[in-house]
């Protein structure tokens, strides 16, 4: 698959997609991955969230995991919220896993994952926020 460019082709991903894995979770309101998590939730999105660092707790309501592996779902989207250097680790879980769209979220864009992903048939989204498109096009 392609890398998504398009408002079609990323309205297209979110209409079709029920399971998000947000990576990098913090339990800090004022990070974005707590409230672009919230966000997603209120779109109906069913949220998994991972990050070793908080697994065992709950936040907004929801189980944290260790790993994407943990996941006791299939994955549709995982949504990543690392540093670009970061993302390998992320990408080569998420394959061991089984997902269908990789988002990178603003300031997290590894081009040489993006791309390898996109060869071996993911659907890639870069540098755009899960939340914002969720209220654009949703």
């Amino acid at each position: 698959m392609p890398i998504l460019e398009t408002d079609d082709e990323i309205k297209n991903v979110l209409k079709k997609s029920k399971t998000v894995a947000v990576v990098g979770i913090s339990p800090d309101p004022s990070r974005p991955s707590h409230f672009v998590s919230e966000v997603i939730k209120d779109y109906g999105f069913k949220v998994y969230f991972v990050n070793p660092k908080y697994a065992g707790q709950e936040i907004l309501g929801e189980k944290v995991y260790a790993s994407l592996k943990d996941i006791p779902d299939e994955i549709d989207i995982v949504d990543v919220f690392r540093r670009p250097a970061d993302v390998v680790f992320t990408a080569e879980e998420a394959k061991e896993k089984g997902f269908k769209t990789f988002w990178f979220q603003p300031g997290t864009v590894n081009e040489e994952v993006a791309s390898q992903l996109s060869k071996e048939g993911y659907n890639v989204v870069k540098g755009r926020c899960m939340k914002v498109e969720c209220q654009r096009l949703l």
